[in-house]
Order: structure tokens, then C-alpha cells, then sequence
């Protein structure tokens, strides 16, 4: 498989961060690293880009980057910070000419023909966005264009998550919880990012120690720490205090691999 590319569109939780309203030291430091979109990345080939989950922040995430196509979005769960976004996908798919490949499991697909019942329709309006919904089956392997995924099953509270692994990329999002033969999927893994969102437990999400002591049995040599919240405190205090070859992503921040 050819070098990819991972670029952090978004490293917030579903309110994102600065969140309406919060006077905390967080919401209003100046730090750009502090100001956090809804969790999301591009993987990148020199042939293929694909997009994992597509949340609310998306049109502004795209606005900031310059990137003008897509050849896929992949989808980790049907949570609205991570697919409220998907209607913004329009004008990509007006420029392709051609409907945008969403890659999900079986229930995340149900969902997303109830909550954007208008694209799907035989009917559709025009100016709604044309999808094309490919199956993703947990232990089944997949490709889109030059890229090889893997999928990651976990545990998001009692609901079903995937993760990803392409590459010596893997990339694992609103997790807490995996049992050990998923685990194995992302030994020898050059880079882990995997969601931390903040020092306190939380029922459904890695707090920063579980992140710290999952990505450590892993031993994959980098790792960064996405989907946090606020309460998880300042990008360059909490960085500081990481393990080595550990530190928070940010929004804008690319890796290669």
C-alpha cells in the first residue's frame, strides 16, 4: 500500500470546543490547539481521499483546508457529531458529478435512510445529495481506490463503534471498551490515535489514563489523543504531562505514514 497521509479536520467532542456559552479557561484561551471542531480526518493516498465521519463542523472544516473532493466518506457510528454533517457533502458531489460512496454497517445505514430520508428517496428533490451506500461488515475487510481498511470493532458505552486500520495508520474514535482479538489488529501499527476525553471516567469514552494505558498495551510508537472535551484542560499543559511518543492531536495537524 502506497505512503498515507492523516490530517485532523476535527479533535472536539460533540459540543466541540469552545462550547456556547462556557467562560472556562479552556473555551476562552487564545491557544488555537484549545479550539476544537467535531472529531474527523481525512485519509489520504496520492490517489484517493476518503473522510472519516462527516459531523456538523463539516463545511468549515473543508472551508479551512484546501481540498475541493472527496472519493469516499467512511463512517465509525450513526452519533450526530459524527454524520449531521453529511447534507454538506452536496456541492462535492454536484462538482463529481456523481453520488459520494458512504461506507457503514447495516444499522448505521438504517439510520441514516430515516434521518436524511430525502436523499434517498426514488423521488428526490433536486439539489439533494446522491449517495451511494456501500456495507461495511465488522471483520471484513474493504478497499477504496489505492487504500486497504480494516475495521475496528469496539465498544462506545453498549454501543457498537468501528475504528479503522489502514496502513500502519489506525484510527479509533469514541471507544471504551475492545476485546483482545480486535486489539491485535493494530499491533505493529506505526501511529494509534484513539479518542481520550478527559482526566475524569466517563461511562462511554476512554477518560486520558484508559486511552494512555490501552495505546501502551498496544505498543504502537506514536500516539495521539482526539475527541476531547474541555474538561480535559489546556493542549499545552495536559501534553506535558504525556508519555513519550503520546500527545493530544489538534485540529490541523497532519501526519504521514
Amino acid at each position: 500500500m502506497p505512503a498515507v497521509s492523516l490530517e485532523f479536520f476535527g479533535s472536539g467532542t460533540s459540543q466541540g470546543v469552545p462550547i456556547i456559552g462556557c467562560e472556562c479557561s479552556v473555551c476562552t484561551s487564545l491557544d488555537p490547539k484549545d479550539r476544537r471542531l467535531r472529531a474527523s480526518v481525512l485519509i489520504a493516498t496520492s490517489s484517493t481521499q476518503v473522510l472519516i465521519d462527516c459531523g456538523p463542523d463539516f463545511r468549515q472544516q473543508m472551508l479551512r483546508t484546501d481540498h475541493a473532493r472527496l472519493d469516499a466518506v467512511v463512517l465509525t457510528h450513526e452519533h450526530m457529531d459524527h454524520v449531521a454533517g453529511l447534507d454538506d457533502l452536496r456541492p462535492l458531489i454536484f462538482a463529481q458529478n456523481e453520488p459520494m460512496p458512504l461506507w457503514a454497517t447495516d444499522r448505521v445505514e438504517k439510520r441514516l435512510r430515516e434521518q436524511f430520508a430525502y436523499a434517498f428517496s426514488t423521488k428526490r428533490y433536486p439539489g439533494a445529495p446522491e449517495f451511494e451506500l456501500r456495507r461495511i461488515e465488522p471483520g471484513v475487510e474493504f478497499t477504496i481506490g489505492d487504500q486497504r481498511w480494516i475495521p475496528i470493532l469496539g465498544e462506545h458505552g453498549s454501543w457498537p463503534v468501528l475504528g479503522y486500520r489502514i496502513g500502519d495508520i489506525v484510527y479509533l474514535t469514541d471507544v471504551s471498551g475492545m476485546d483482545k482479538e480486535e486489539r491485535r489488529k493494530i499491533r505493529g501499527a506505526e501511529v494509534l490515535v484513539v479518542n481520550a476525553l478527559r482526566k475524569t471516567p466517563h461511562i462511554s469514552h476512554f477518560s486520558l489514563e484508559e486511552a494512555v494505558e490501552f495505546a501502551l498495551e498496544t505498543e504502537v510508537p506514536n500516539v495521539y489523543f482526539t475527541h476531547i472535551s474541555h474538561h480535559m484542560g489546556h493542549h499545552h499543559e495536559v501534553n506535558a504531562e504525556l508519555p513519550k511518543g503520546m500527545a493530544l492531536a489538534y485540529d490541523g495537524l497532519k501526519l504521514k505514514v
